[in-house]
């Protein structure tokens, strides 16, 4: 490492905080110190500054100390006399650098409310090519994704490349290995973002590359959006710097990609950046800090040819990230599963109430179906114009040693995600209620209906290798084949529907651990019974058998539940030890059937959020979805930051939203007669369950009886619409001591 690192880095550490407090200056001239500041819809204040100094910034007067506190930081200036090492300085001068900018952005949405766009899709035509910083529904959402794998890390780019066509390539590299790409700053006169939207590219949270913001101080969001994720998902407490910064450093897969002239204020960023363990990659001659110590390797790195930037950055970061290689037109990979297939852009499509579009997995015998097999029975895309539609029906036949029935919906589930990772093609729905957009893009390349099934063939082989030995295809476009398949999937549909909802706790030995999000909440242990689906919603008990059954040593770990402690709240005696032994101690025990006492650990990936409402005698719910206030005083956001690091709550619990009608759903509190409010949109969605569970409990109208927002968003405000439709909840014992 050279004097002249520390040099540039450090005096663009001074400019930076200089630029930022004559920017403070200015807001305290047009606007009251008490005014309100920080990033909308969000629960974590100014995310960087609170989680690594504990410093609630809420308003202008609060900026101050901050303020203070980088201009303290700052090392002295390099001068000759100076000798090695300068990593200490250089590291002080990133972390003032950093800390400024996140008061740069703030500052800026208090002068210009407008200039992001708030939202989880760009608009470049109408000039909202800009985010900013992640609002918490979007960052909730997008966060499991890095919690179950399915996003192994993001790059941060910031610059832009030498044409629209390099920016185009390097983007899709990354997004065949499925990693996020968080986009700030430009170089000469343009960016990396804007380079892809002249390229066609699609850019927004749904396609997994995020466009901040214009300046190099946008990149703050995307260290933001790490440090939310250490504390919302990983229990660690704002202020406790030294477990953040590790954190980062060994969970959160990160680095950055300098695409342009690096000055002293980008030097001064990606001497910030070495603090959390993310190294820098530069394609420009800058100098180089090669010895390993903060970083997993390499800190800084020059001159790499952007052919090489994706691999060189991965194996910088030590990602381990495997490429799917299918033998389709078009590229494949998780990357492109939100890519929308707007009207202009549409070719063909099928299904989504223009025609009948249907899928059905089922067992073969051995014998009966031939491997790879994939045939298309009626018209394909090249037999149609540009507008019409067909209908279709996806047959997959699939035999193995290891293979049940039970796994068919497992295996049928998963044509949803697999045919969105096809770029160009969009998929919606499920069952017999699919819809399959193609786009023009897709056509060009040479796409067809039969891809989807070389898709699902290669797909099943390489991720449920271990119970199928043989899958066929068949994709039917013709609607006489198609309706027949559609009256026997329904049929087949109804039968496994009623298998899972006839399954009791009592009716089984073996409980499922769920321990995906402990990359996140190291002390979270998720167990999952036939009456208790995941908190995700993803995983009930038949996919976690299931699950394991494929990978015996993955997430999904068998548990025998033991001894029954307690029938009411739900306390078993080997899920104890479990917990126990899988959270190394955190947790020794909990309770299944209860929110009150002892309930089970909570992280940040759950649908929703139920409370105590003791007023009312009665809980409520809240899904992620919902962004409004709640009658418990806090917002989703704000609940999952207060009990969603793999802790153990009384008076709160996290579950999914079809947990809310199984049997046992807070049975040991009262059950689901205690619900007296849930959003609306919620209501909405689990109407038809609510009103058949309701009916099961004596209550046809229960769902009638529940409040929303559009009763009241406190106890006070919904406690009159509850004794006027006579709710349940009212007459029942106490909620606590009852």
């Amino acid at each position: 490492m050279s004097k002249l690192v520390a040099f540039a880095a450090i005096q663009g550490g001074y400019n930076i905080v200089s630029k930022v407090e004559g920017d403070y200056k200015k807001a305290l001239e047009t606007f009251n110190a008490d005014t309100q500041i920080g990033f909308p819809n969000t629960a974590y204040y100014l995310p960087v500054i609170y989680s690594l100094l504990g410093i609630k910034v809420e308003t202008l007067e609060d900026v101050q100390q901050v303020l203070d506190f980088c201009r303290k930081i700052l090392p002295p200036h390099v001068k000759s006399r100076n000798h090695l090492p300068y990593l200490g300085p250089l590291l002080d001068a990133g972390m003032a650098s950093l800390l400024a900018f996140e008061i740069k952005e703030a500052l800026r949405y208090l002068n210009d409310p407008d200039f992001y766009h708030v939202s989880e899709e760009c608009d470049p035509e109408n000039g909202k090519l800009w985010l900013g910083a992640a609002e918490d529904t979007v960052f909730r959402k997008r966060g499991v994704e890095f919690v179950d794998g399915s996003a192994p890390g993001f790059a941060a780019i910031v610059g832009a490349c030498p044409s629209p066509e390099i920016a185009k390539e390097i983007i899709e590299e990354y997004q065949k290995r499925s990693i996020y790409v968080f986009l700030a700053a430009g170089h000469n006169g343009t960016s990396v973002a804007e380079q892809l939207v002249e390229a066609g590219v699609q850019v927004g949270w749904n396609t997994k590359i995020v466009p901040f913001g214009p300046d190099i101080s946008s990149a703050i969001f995307a260290l933001g959006f790490a440090n939310r994720a250490a504390m919302a998902f990983g229990g660690v407490q704002p202020g406790d710097y030294k477990k953040m910064l590790l954190y980062n450093k060994n969970r959160i897969f990160a680095f950055v990609n300098a695409l342009g002239d690096v000055g002293t204020e980008w030097g001064a960023a990606a001497a910030g950046c070495v603090n959390w363990g993310f190294p820098t990659l530069a394609d420009t001659d800058i100098p180089e800090i090669l010895p390993t110590g903060v970083c997993t390797y390499e800190h800084v790195i020059a001159n790499v040819p952007h052919d090489e930037m994706v691999q060189k950055s991965v194996e910088t970061r030590g990602l381990k990230v495997t490429i799917s290689d299918i033998e389709i037109p078009c590229n494949f990979g998780p990357a492109y599963e939100g890519e929308r297939v707007r009207g202009a852009d549409l070719f063909t499509q099928m299904g989504g109430g223009k025609t009948q579009a249907t899928e059905l997995v089922k067992m073969a015998e051995m014998n009966d179906i031939e491997d790879g097999k994939v045939d298309v029975v009626g018209p394909d895309i090249g037999d149609v114009k540009e507008g019409d539609t067909l209908p279709l029906g996806i047959y997959v036949q699939v035999a193995g040693r290891e293979m049940q029935t039970d796994f068919e919906p497992i295996l049928e589930r998963q044509i949803h995600h697999l045919v969105n990772y096809i770029q160009g093609v969009m998929h919606m729905g499920q069952r017999d209620i699919a819809w399959i957009r193609v786009s023009k893009a897709a056509v060009e390349k040479g796409f067809t209906i039969k891809d989807i099934g070389v898709v699902l063939h290669a797909k099943f082989h390489q991720d449920f290798g271990a119970i199928l030995d043989k899958v066929q295809v068949t994709l039917y476009t013709k609607k006489e084949d198609v309706d027949p398949l559609t009256e026997r999937a329904r049929g087949e549909y109804k039968t496994r529907d009623e298998r899972v909802d006839k399954m009791t706790d009592e009716d089984v030995e073996i409980f499922y651990s769920c321990t995906l999000c402990q990359s996140f909440a190291p002390s979270h242990v998720c167990a999952v019974s036939p009456e208790r689906t995941g908190l995700c919603g993803a995983y009930n008990w038949m996919d976690c058998r299931a699950s394991y059954q494929i990978n015996p040593t993955g997430p999904n770990q068998p548990i025998e539940k033991g001894e029954v402690l307690d029938a009411k709240l739900g306390m078993f005696k080997g899920v104890n030890e479990f917990v126990n032994k899988a959270s190394r101690g955190a947790i020794t025990q909990y309770n299944f059937y209860s929110m009150v006492n002892e309930p089970m650990t909570t992280c940040g990936c759950c649908e929703c959020i139920a409370a105590m409402l003791p007023s009312c005698n009665g809980v409520m719910t809240v899904n992620r979805e919902y962004t409004g206030e709640t009658p418990c005083g806090m917002k989703f956001t704000t609940l999952a930051g207060v009990m969603g690091g793999g802790a153990s709550s009384p008076g709160f619990v996290g579950h999914s939203k079809y947990n809310i009608t199984q049997r046992k759903f807070i049975m040991g509190d009262g059950g689901l007669l205690r619900m007296v409010w849930m959003p609306k949109i919620l209501k909405d969605e689990i109407r038809e369950r609510l009103i058949a569970r309701g009916t099961e409990l004596g209550h046809p109208d229960l769902v009638d009886k529940i409040a929303d927002e559009t009763v009241g968003l406190t106890e006070e405000e919904i406690m009159p619409f509850l004794e006027e439709k006579g709710h349940p909840a009212l007459s029942m014992p106490p909620l606590i001591g009852g």
